[in-house]
């Protein structure tokens, strides 16, 4: 945690003896409260840095699925090639044997 979350400890011990708790209790409940809201609730400021983190995080991922998009983009360009490639060759070759054919009738 950043810093202390304000938490009155002597108005605390103050309100518990006046209803029954010994000072001794109200003091050892008061400490533990203390540092029951320090170790386990957030601050704004650790919020705001949370909040930074993750927005940095979002960023490098945007970054990275834009290059992702771009490469898998150039794949597909790639294959469009070799299936335009493939495909001017079977029908190369099926016009020959379609001459071939012809000529043997």
């Amino acid at each position: 945690m950043s810093e202390a979350i304000a938490f009155d400890t002597h108005q605390f011990v103050k309100h518990l003896t006046a209803h029954g708790f010994t000072e001794e209790q109200a003091e050892v409940l008061a400490t533990e409260q203390v540092h029951l809201l320090n170790s386990n609730l957030a601050t704004k400021a650790d919020i705001e840095t949370l909040r930074q983190a993750t927005k940095a995080d979002i960023e490098t991922l945007r970054q990275a699925t834009k290059v992702d998009i771009a490469g898998v983009q150039r794949e597909i360009e790639a294959l469009k090639v070799d299936l335009l490639k493939w495909l001017f060759g079977a029908l190369i070759a099926q016009g020959g044997l379609i001459v071939a054919l012809v000529k043997l009738l």
